[in-house]
């Protein structure tokens, strides 16, 4: 019997059934857990070694957490084998590269001068080629296409004399705003780009985040309507939270509302207490990983014809639970003014 033919010849059958999207993830899980075991496969690699595919650019950093979790979850249960026969059976014809593509992206080493697949894992690598039913030459093709893709993220990373950039400012690419980037990129932080919104996070709870929308000057109408307080609490309340937060997490809810008249001319401020909805996580003993508890503070506000909306996150890790909400309110408010403050908007 073959290393990997409990996996990819497994008979389990999983009682869930998968979107495209999560068989893409799911072939990640699988291929990372093949050899390692679940409770040691770090989740946000996981988040940052597929956010970059097209099937993923709707999704956040936070719902592809979710995504790979629920995946995880699946595979404590009822088995490698099963999740994967999950996955083979929702993937569709077209996603069976991309799915193979999330399965190479995992095994690649970049820790060397010449990123490329590790000897040891060309096995496993040859076992998720042949559960695929992929031909060695459109799979050879897909590896050596990642490899390619990693190489030329790393020269993004590189000046002209080889060494790793202090990447300082971010440039909106509709030219409305930079910002000094608020964490150290050289220890893990990420940042995720996605059209109208820029992000930023690392393993130690941080997220600071910028959403901006294009505002016509012949919708200030509505704001004269219904005054500027009430349209923002239309435009965060109603809409943001309920649609960017509560239809993720159910058990999200307002617990600080503060209109501010001096900033921005004008903004209006909100803390949402998120139960399990921090964008880290810890992983138990069974390997079940759980995100932890936050606070997330939201500042809407328009200048120069953009609506913003700026995030600051506050997570509470194992053991610490949140204070009196005006304080808490105010710390996650002063946070998110600093991070105001170093955005230059044009």
């Amino acid at each position: 019997m073959g290393k990997y033919d409990r996996i990819f010849q497994s008979d389990d059958l999983s009682t869930e059934k998968l979107t495209p999207e999560e068989s893409v993830a799911a072939i990640a899980v699988v291929t990372a857990g093949a050899d390692t075991p679940l409770n040691q496969v770090e989740l946000e690699f996981l988040v940052d070694t597929i956010w970059g595919f097209e099937i993923f650019e709707e999704y956040s950093d936070a719902q592809l957490l979710a995504m790979l979790e629920k995946l995880v979850t699946i595979a404590n249960s009822e088995g490698l084998g099963a999740l994967f026969n999950a996955a083979y059976e929702s993937l569709a014809d077209e996603l069976i590269l991309d799915g193979f593509a999330a399965g190479v992206s995992v095994l690649v080493d970049e820790t060397t001068e010449n990123i490329h697949i590790p000897k040891d894992k060309i096995p496993l690598l040859r076992n998720l080629q042949s559960a695929l039913d992929l031909e060695y030459d459109e799979a050879q093709e897909v590896i050596d296409n990642v490899i390619l893709d990693f190489e030329e993220a790393e020269d993004d990373e590189l000046d002209d004399e080889g060494e790793i950039l202090n990447l300082e400012f971010y440039e909106s690419p509709l030219n409305n705003f930079v910002v000094a980037v608020p964490v150290n990129l050289q220890e893990g932080a990420r940042i995720n780009t996605q059209e109208g919104l820029v992000g930023f996070s690392d393993d130690y709870g941080t997220l600071l985040r910028i959403d901006y929308y294009p505002f016509p000057p012949d919708q200030k109408a509505d704001i004269q309507a219904t005054g500027k307080e009430e349209f923002f609490r239309s435009i965060l309340l109603d809409k943001y939270i309920n649609q960017a937060i509560v239809a993720n997490l159910a058990t999200a809810k307002v617990k600080h509302t503060e209109y501010l008249v001096d900033t921005m001319k004008g903004a209006l401020f909100a803390v949402v207490d998120m139960p399990g909805g921090s964008t880290i996580s810890k992983t138990s003993n069974n390997g079940n990983a759980t995100r932890l508890n936050a606070y997330r503070g939201l500042l809407t506000f328009i200048y120069n014809n953009f609506l913003y909306i700026l995030t600051s996150q506050r997570t509470f890790f194992t053991g610490q639970t949140p204070g009196n909400i005006e304080e808490e309110a105010e710390e996650i408010k002063q946070d998110i003014f600093d991070f105001l403050d170093s955005i230059d908007f044009y």
